[in-house]
C-alpha cells in the first residue's frame, strides 16, 4: 500500500527517455505535457530525464477530477477568494492578497503501483510537467492575477502566474501523491511530521545529513528535496534531486526547482528562471549553500502516531 511505503501511520514497463519541455516531445513516448505557461524565451535545454515506467503509469488518473481540473487546484472557488482579497472600502488590499489562492489538498490517489521506484518517477514526471512556468509568490500554478492585481515584485520576469521554490515542490507532491507540504520555505525546511496522502494519517520526511559532494549519488534518490541556506545563514531555497532520471551531456547530477535566480547549464548557456532542469555543481551555488535534505517516499524513519495540526500557507518566503 502506498501508506506502508511511504512510512504512514493511518488513524492511529518499458523503459523510455524524454526530453524537457523545451524540446521536441513525442505525444506517445511522453510524461512530460507542454506546460501551460508556454515558455516564451527560446531557451533549449541540453538536459533530457529517463524514466523506467511508462507514461501512462506515471500519468495514472490525471484524466479524472479533480486532477484533471485546474479550478481544484484553490482550495475554494477562485471568484470567491479574489472577491473577498480585493481592495476594502478604504482602498487597502488585505494581507496576503499578492499571493493568491491557497492550494488545496489533492487526495490520496489509487495508483497502479506503489513501490519506491515508481512514486519517485510520478513525483518527477509532475515536476517536469511544469517546466517553463514563471516564478511568482503564489500558491498555485494555474491562478492568473486580474488586471491591477497587488503583485510582490521578483528579481526576475513580471507579474502573472508563476510559483515559488517551495510552493513548486509542496504542489508537485500534492499533486502527485496527495501529500501537502509546507508552502512556506522555512516551515518546509523543518517540518519532520506531514499529514498523509488526502490528509489523512500522518507520515514523517527523513532528515539526510550532506557531508561530501561525492557521496550525494550514494545517499540521495530522486525526488529527495534539498535545502539551501540564503546569504544570513536561514534556509532560503529547495531544489528536487534527479538523480539517475536526470541526464546530463556532461555528467553532473541535476535537479529540478523554480527558481528566480540565472544558472549557466552544460553548454555555459543562461538558464531562464522559473521551474527548469538545473545541474547541481561541486563548486556552484546550490552545493555551496545545501543545508540537508528531506526524503518523503520511502523515508526510513519510524512512522508517526499523531497528525499534524494544519500548516499556515506561506509565512515566509524563498
Amino acid at each position: 500500500m502506498l501508506a506502508s511505503l511511504l512510512g504512514m501511520t493511518l488513524g492511529t514497463t518499458g523503459t523510455f527517455s524524454v526530453r524537457t519541455a523545451e524540446a521536441q516531445m513525442s505525444s506517445t513516448k511522453t510524461s512530460v505535457s507542454t506546460p501551460a505557461i508556454k515558455d516564451d524565451t527560446g531557451y533549449g535545454s541540453p538536459y533530457a530525464l529517463s524514466f523506467t515506467s511508462d507514461s501512462s503509469l506515471l500519468n495514472a488518473g490525471f484524466d479524472q477530477p479533480p486532477w484533471n481540473d485546474p479550478d481544484a487546484e484553490a482550495d475554494q472557488p477562485v471568484a470567491a477568494w479574489e472577491a473577498a482579497h480585493a481592495r476594502t472600502p478604504a482602498g487597502v488590499w488585505p494581507l496576503g492578497a499578492s499571493w493568491g489562492p491557497p492550494a488545496a489538498q489533492y487526495p490520496a490517489p489509487a495508483l497502479p503501483r506503489t513501490d519506491a521506484a515508481y512514486l519517485r518517477e510520478r513525483v518527477i514526471a509532475v515536476a517536469a510537467r511544469q517546466i517553463g512556468l514563471a516564478y511568482q509568490h503564489h500558491h498555485i500554478p494555474s491562478w492568473v492575477p486580474p488586471p491591477g492585481w497587488p503583485w510582490r515584485p521578483v528579481a526576475a520576469g513580471r507579474d502573472g502566474p508563476g510559483l515559488d521554490c517551495s510552493n513548486f515542490i509542496s504542489f508537485v507532491f500534492n499533486y502527485a501523491l496527495g501529500i501537502k507540504l509546507p508552502t512556506g520555505i522555512g516551515l518546509q525546511a523543518a517540518a519532520g511530521t506531514l499529514t498523509g496522502p488526502g490528509g489523512a494519517g500522518c507520515l514523517r520526511a527523513e532528515r539526510i545529513t550532506l557531508r561530501h559532494y561525492e557521496q550525494l549519488e550514494t545517499i540521495l534518490q530522486p525526488a529527495d528535496l534539498i535545502y539551501i541556506r540564503n546569504r544570513s545563514g536561514g534556509i532560503g531555497h529547495v531544489v528536487m534531486w534527479l538523480g539517475a532520471i536526470g541526464k546530463s551531456p556532461d555528467g553532473d547530477p541535476l535537479i529540478i526547482d523554480c527558481s528566480q535566480t540565472w544558472h549557466r547549464d552544460a553548454n555555459g548557456v543562461r538558464i531562464p528562471p522559473g521551474v527548469r532542469l538545473r545541474p547541481l555543481r561541486r563548486g556552484g551555488w546550490y552545493w555551496r549553500n545545501a543545508s540537508h535534505a528531506h526524503r518523503i517516499v520511502g523515508a526510513g524513519s519510524a512512522g508517526c502516531q499523531t497528525r499534524p495540526a494544519p500548516y499556515p500557507e506561506g509565512g515566509d518566503t524563498a
